[in-house]
């Protein structure tokens, strides 16, 4: 009875893990909508110029370094070795807090050098203030890691999201007064950067709290055989390996703070123009990141279930549930990319008040379909124990990007490769590719005619704004009742393969009914 309780409130928590990185990632991106909208294009500029530099730092170190230690704590109590768990602790502990001492120092005495190579001088400050959240990192790095390892995954769920929400909070609200008592955008980014710092403190008092008397005991005399080098050897490679498409993403982004400024210069912008140009191009990143997780949160619920499986049969047996993972992640990426590009004037103009470079974001928008494959293939060879060829493929996207915007077909084709080295079958056949031809042509012709006809006659008379939001909504339900529809008759999914998707069953339900022959 107690062994069924224990495994009842994992898959609990597991479950509340998974809602809450949904919600965190959601948050994530939402929140960019009313702080732009607040700061206007040169304020999201200032924020998006510093954010992705903070952003690495922070998912590697409370994020990937968490993991490596929950696993290497994992491994060692399992074995019964209670000192060496101590040690590692200890190790992991003062590892992580010399790491983040040194990388707050490097931005403390670079970020005058770090601004001017981004074209912008003034962002020097923003860059020092950012920088404050890294020093949290060994705390929140070290409790996380107990709570996982020790399979409470609920309450570390509960402050993950209270995290977030603490830091979207302090961002808006501090945002908000900060740009009503100063009016200086690099001020009201100065205050919204330093959210995360508030965010991380929220979530290191709420994890503290729940500790019991003896995990709070860090600092004990142990005598391990296990050396302090393997340790931090072993802890370096994990969180790498474990972070290592979050950090994809944010990677872009930095490339994109390093390089698009001086490109904007260099062709003859002034200065102020160049800012408000690069804070309008930053609109797509929320967007991209909505349509990922939208994408992502299907896909990824297979994950698991392949990385079970891959043990079976010499591998094959993951085949079934990769080959679906797939067409999911297709379907979904496809129609989520194709969607922002059909409405993106009138998203431009709901969510960010102008229609500006909507052109510009409509190219940007085909990132989701190739990050989310990109994503969902990297977290599949991750979970069979292939993570290095494919991160090598990354890292030449990324000095690839820094020529020419085509990284994400560079890193998909060589993720694929090393997939299709691990499992040679066809991810799909050519009628899933005809259907799904299909049902986006049908969706686009939908979307093309109603925009039109919206625009033209039926919402004519309403002011610009409220107008782009009602032929948004409209637009956007008819395509997806469209797109869905057709891809349900073409079956580009089957009714038990729905099963296996979050809210599958309902789909699988309307698929069964749409099919059924009369009479």
């Amino acid at each position: 009875m107690s062994t069924q309780w224990k495994m009842s409130s994992y898959m609990k928590g597991a479950a509340m893990l998974t809602i809450s990185a949904l919600v965190i990632k959601m948050l994530s991106a939402v929140y960019r909508v009313p702080f732009q909208n607040m700061v206007g294009d040169e304020g999201f500029y200032i924020y998006q110029q510093i954010y992705p530099f903070i952003g690495m730092i922070t998912t590697w170190t409370s994020v990937g370094f968490a993991v490596a230690l929950a696993k290497l704590i994992s491994d060692y109590r399992a074995q019964g070795d209670e000192a060496t768990v101590q040690k590692i602790k200890q190790v992991g502990f003062t590892y992580i807090g010399l790491l983040s001492v040194v990388i707050f120092l490097l931005f403390l005495l670079g970020a005058d050098w770090l601004a001017a190579t981004m074209g912008d001088p003034k962002l020097a400050p923003l860059l020092r203030i950012g920088a404050v959240v890294i020093l949290a990192m060994p705390f929140l790095a070290l409790l996380k890691s107990i709570y996982q390892s020790t399979e409470r995954l609920t309450p570390l769920a509960l402050a993950q999201v209270v995290e977030q929400a603490v830091r979207v909070g302090f961002i808006l609200v501090g945002a908000l007064l900060v740009l009503q008592w100063t009016n200086d955008l690099y001020a009201t980014g100065a205050v919204a950067l330093f959210g995360a710092s508030v965010g991380e403190a929220a979530g290191i008092v709420l994890l503290g709290w729940w500790l019991t008397k003896d995990e709070r005991r860090l600092y004990t005399k142990t005598i391990s055989a296990l050396s302090t080098r393997s340790i931090v050897r072993d802890l370096t490679w994990i969180s790498i390996s474990a972070s290592i498409s979050s950090l994809f993403f944010l990677m872009l982004q930095l490339i994109d703070s390093l390089t698009v400024m001086n490109h904007l210069t260099a062709i003859g912008m002034d200065l102020q123009q160049a800012k408000e140009t690069k804070g309008v191009y930053d609109r797509v990143q929320p967007l991209i990141q909505m349509g990922i997780v939208v994408t992502t949160s299907l896909a990824f619920a297979l994950v698991p279930l392949i990385a079970s499986r891959s043990k079976q049969q010499q591998g094959r047996g993951a085949m079934p549930f990769i080959q679906l993972s797939y067409r999911v992640a297709v379907v979904f990426g496809s129609a989520a990319a194709v969607g922002l590009i059909l409405t993106m004037p009138y998203v431009n103009e709901t969510l960010f008040q102008t229609r500006d470079l909507s052109e510009v974001l409509m190219v940007g928008s085909g990132q989701v379909l190739w990050l989310s494959l990109i994503l969902l293939f990297m977290a599949i060879l991750q979970g069979v124990g292939r993570i290095w060829r494919p991160t090598a493929w990354l890292v030449v996207a990324l000095i690839v990007k820094v020529v020419g915007n085509i990284a994400m077909v560079v890193a998909l084709a060589g993720i694929v490769y090393e997939l299709k080295r691990e499992w040679p079958e066809a991810l799909a056949g050519l009628s899933f590719y005809a259907g799904l031809v299909l049902a986006l042509v049908v969706m686009t012709g939908t979307v093309v005619v109603a925009e039109v006809l919206l625009d033209a006659v039926v919402l004519d008379a309403l002011p610009s704004r409220l107008q782009a939001l009602g032929i948004t909504l409209i637009s956007v339900t008819l395509g997806v009742v469209v797109f869905l529809t057709v891809t349900m008759k073409r079956q580009l999914l089957r009714p038990k393969e729905w099963y296996l998707l979050p809210f599958g069953k309902r789909l699988a339900g309307v698929q069964l009914l749409l099919n059924r022959k009369k009479g």
